[in-house]
């Protein structure tokens, strides 16, 4: 009777204990969940986890499933040296549901004057459908080993998630698609449509429009213009900008730039037309990118400007 009663309040235990576990947190169309440190919060900034004091994050990348052979031959000490990574520790793992994983554990110094080393951690992590890296890493005092292995320990892989389960995970809306509709989500914070059959697209065979939420310092006015046509002029796969439009307007309370200009499409050698929106926001900003071929910028711009025009921001 008494190992009845004993092995009865054993499963008990057992059973409240997995009750009160911890559920993982998925970022925002992410398939990848943690069980997040007591002090660290989800980005807006990235796909991942960062401390709001600052000084430790938790960043996650889904790779293909392929890839996971691939990083685990590559990824030696000496090949993560070169990246900057001193490994001091590298070790197979179970992570739940008996995935595997490997765990590197090392430190990597800030190329600044005077600053701090990091501590750094690299988790591959191995699933039949994606390969998860995920890094984290902690100013010195900010995080224990204990704690940022338990959390980066604790992954869990959720299923695929579709196209619009991912939209619906932004942090914006898009109420009026204007006939484009979505392929692919980036990073839990930006989105790319298009208009035709292909998701994937060779030489501008579809007009692309990119929309994207930036997480930063708010910028002061007089430095728009420029800021804009930084972010258009850094486009490598286009040469020979020329701006055609620029324009800054105020519309639902906010401060918007635009500007359009017709450049080379580089790998084509085609002539493309390319529409940029920004909407300034006292946090960062929101940036709309379309590229359309010359031949279609009249039937394309002002589709490209509805969606824009429609997108909501909680």
């Amino acid at each position: 009777m008494a190992l009845r009663v004993l092995a009865a309040l054993l499963a008990s235990l057992v059973l409240s204990l997995h009750a009160h576990a911890a559920e993982p947190v998925y970022p925002p169309g992410s398939r990848f969940g943690f069980e997040p440190a007591a002090d660290m919060q989800v980005s807006r900034r990235f796909t991942g986890f960062e401390r709001p004091g600052g000084g430790a994050t938790v960043s996650v990348v889904e790779l293909p499933p392929q890839d996971y052979g691939t990083l685990t031959a590559s990824f030696t000490a000496e090949s993560l040296k070169s990246q900057g990574l001193t490994v001091k520790n590298r070790e197979e793992i179970t992570l739940p549901d008996d995935r595997k994983g490997i765990l590197f554990t090392g430190e990597q110094p800030i190329e600044q004057p005077g600053a701090p080393t990091i501590a750094k951690w690299v988790l591959l992590v191995a699933d039949p459908s994606v390969t998860g890296l995920v890094i984290g890493q902690s100013l010195p005092g900010v995080e224990t080993e204990q704690t940022m292995r338990g959390m980066l320990t604790s992954v869990r892989v959720r299923a695929a998630l579709t196209v619009d389960q991912q939209v619906a995970a932004l942090p914006f809306r898009v109420t009026e698609t204007a006939g484009f509709r979505p392929v692919r989500v980036l990073a839990g914070n930006s989105v790319l449509y298009t208009d035709g059959p292909k998701d994937q697209m060779m030489s501008l065979e579809q007009p692309i429009l990119v929309l994207a939420e930036a997480v930063q310092p708010p910028l002061p006015a007089d430095q728009r213009d420029a800021f804009a046509k930084a972010a258009l002029y850094s486009n490598q796969t286009m040469k020979d900008f020329a701006i055609e439009r620029a324009q800054t307007f105020r519309q639902a309370g906010a401060d918007w730039h635009e500007l359009v200009a017709p450049p080379t499409d580089v790998p084509s050698g085609m002539p493309v037309v390319v529409s940029q929106t920004i909407r300034f926001k006292p946090d960062g900003y929101f940036r709309a990118v379309g590229v359309v071929k010359s031949q279609d910028r009249e039937a394309m711009l002002p589709r490209f400007r509805k969606l824009v025009d429609s997108v909501e921001f909680p």
